[in-house]
């Protein structure tokens, strides 16, 4: 791993030199039973498609833009390595009321959240997975209110019912969700990995800095292959207890049609 990280760019030197000495950022390490969450890969805030985020935006008030597709395909490839392994892939992702009445404070900020609800203009949820790291029948996927995947939901109980002790954490925004979800793991002593590549923001200097953070007082940040080398090592049945799974999700229909 190069010793330049993605948010050196972005520190004083001061700032480097208070990281240096202060001992923060030191490893933590693997846990043992590590389970996958993917935090908000939803249409609403990847988009339908790659495209620039000044475009995409226009249709998708809270997108990403093309840097969540890339970090999708690393997303994938992780919900894959562990599938194989038959280690737990959790998701989250947002729901709310038709009426918009448990938008709740998400509305004080964004001038723009009532795009985020469905409309008869658009035939596909906002809050729905994007098809391409679609859940699979033994995955859990847990739905939220509020920026931790832990706050008001079932999370905490599913990682405590799988008996794992370790998440690794990828999704978006960076700054936000996986933010919130990481201190929450950490709070709750989990050990916490983030796949630096496998998260995205809408602002870059946010994703970088909140990297940088996380990286110096709550987790391991780390490139989404360093973790997959990690998840090969690790016998096959460390979940017995892992859901036997239904039938599999069914994928949301893509066809867009546009409110322009």
């Amino acid at each position: 791993m190069s010793n330049e990280r993605i948010w050196d760019k972005y520190l004083t030197e001061r700032d480097k030199a208070v990281f240096k000495t202060s001992g923060f950022g030191a490893r933590g390490g693997f846990g043992n039973r590590p389970a996958l969450l993917i935090i908000d890969v939803s249409y609403g805030f990847a988009g339908d498609r790659p495209e620039p985020i000044l475009e995409s935006i226009k249709r998708w008030s809270n997108s990403c833009g093309a840097e969540s597709w890339d970090a999708i395909a690393v997303i994938k490839e992780l919900a894959s390595g562990f599938r194989a392994k038959k280690l737990p892939v959790i998701y989250t992702t947002g729901v709310n009321r038709a009426d918009g009445w448990d938008v709740g404070s998400w509305a004080w900020k964004n001038t723009r959240t009532s795009e985020s609800l469905p409309t008869p203009t658009q035939n596909i949820d906002a809050n729905a997975i994007v098809a391409e790291i679609a859940p699979q029948a033994q995955d859990l996927v847990v739905l939220k209110q509020k920026p931790s995947g832990f706050f008001g939901s079932n999370l905490q109980s599913y990682l405590q019912l799988l008996g794992a002790d370790s998440v690794i954490v990828t999704g978006t925004t960076t700054s936000g969700c996986v933010r919130a979800t990481v201190i929450d793991a950490f709070s709750l002593n989990f050990h916490v990995a983030i796949a630096e590549d496998g998260c995205f923001d809408r602002s870059q200097a946010s994703h970088a800095i909140n990297l940088c953070d996380m990286h110096a007082k709550y987790a391991d940040v780390m490139p989404g292959a360093e973790i997959l080398d990690y998840i090969k090592t690790l016998p096959d049945d460390l979940f017995p207890g892992l859901p036997k799974g239904g039938p599999a999700h069914e994928k949301p229909k893509l066809k867009i049609v546009s409110s322009a």
